[in-house]
């Protein structure tokens, strides 16, 4: 099994997260989908990472799908509950820290752009839904240990988000205005899986 993606990409390490997770082994190929030479549209025509490729050759994107596709895959450390009720809670934490890391994504890309062509709205609007986005995740964490009833691919999608945050917009002080969401990191941060796959400091 081969999973094709780069070590700064938050929903790549969402995927190597739940492999460690899973105990799955698998081979990591670096490929940058920005890169001259990437391959990456040969496996996903979307041309986005992470992309996983089976044993069979079977090729399987979007790291939702891909997740749900290991969760199957393996008994081990089931992250994904069978029971309708948490699974939905499970998906919709997902949903949410994905919906807050693509804004992150559109908001860096933006703010990229030389100044002169940066649009205000946009850099607003995204910054928008990064600030509900954290607002509702503390909220719904309120004082329990994980976002749902144990830990699962809520905890890791909401981290990697974190992380992300870090990575490119590290002037915003997340933890000063929603510490239950630090105490969760910090706890998350000694897990192995977590510490294998922190991104780059650069």
């Amino acid at each position: 099994m081969k999973l094709i993606g780069t070590p700064s990409s938050p929903f790549t390490r969402k995927v190597r997260i739940v492999l460690t997770e899973k105990r799955i082994e698998y081979e990591f190929v670096v490929d940058a989908p920005g890169d001259a030479d990437t391959k990456v549209p040969e496996y996903n025509p979307l041309g986005k990472v992470p992309v996983l490729i089976t044993d069979d050759g079977t090729t399987i994107f979007d790291s939702r799908v891909i997740v749900e596709y290991l969760d199957s895959a393996s008994p081990v450390a089931r992250l994904i509950p069978d029971d309708i009720r948490q699974r939905i809670q499970v998906r919709r934490w997902e949903a949410l820290a994905d919906g807050c890391t693509d804004a992150i994504v559109a908001l860096v890309a933006e703010k990229r752009r030389v100044a002169t062509q940066q649009l205000a709205r946009n850099i607003a609007r995204q910054q928008g839904k990064i600030d509900r986005a954290l607002a509702t995740m503390s909220e719904d964490l309120g004082a329990r240990n994980w976002c749902g009833e144990a830990y699962s691919l809520s905890d890791i999608a909401v981290a990697c988000s974190l992380g992300y945050l870090d990575l490119r917009l590290p002037d915003l002080n997340w933890r000063k205005a929603y510490p239950n969401l630090q105490k969760l990191t910090d706890r998350l941060a000694q897990r192995p899986s977590f510490k294998d796959t922190a991104p780059p400091s650069a």
